[in-house]
Order: C-alpha cells, then sequence, then structure tokens
C-alpha cells in the first residue's frame, strides 16, 4: 500500500491520444501531479 509521501512505483499508461507515457519520462522535473477520476463519466 502507498502511502502519504511515498515514492511512486515505476509506471507506464497510455494517454489520452493513446501514446505511451511513463514517471520515468518525468524523473528529474520538480512536480508531477498524478489524477485518477475511476468514477468519470459514470453515474454516481
Amino acid at each position: 500500500m502507498i502511502k502519504v509521501g511515498d515514492q511512486a512505483p515505476g509506471f507506464e499508461l497510455d494517454d489520452h491520444l493513446g501514446r505511451k507515457i511513463s514517471l520515468a519520462q518525468f524523473k528529474g522535473k520538480r512536480h508531477v501531479m498524478l489524477l485518477f477520476y475511476p468514477l468519470d463519466f459514470t453515474p454516481t
């Protein structure tokens, strides 16, 4: 389980255009924000 303040594990996902994006691409950047919308476009 990841806790607040832990480093994110390496991963690769498709972006909204189908391109592969990996966390490693952002290494050395000052800030990286990850947003997940598990219920986006679903009735709640």
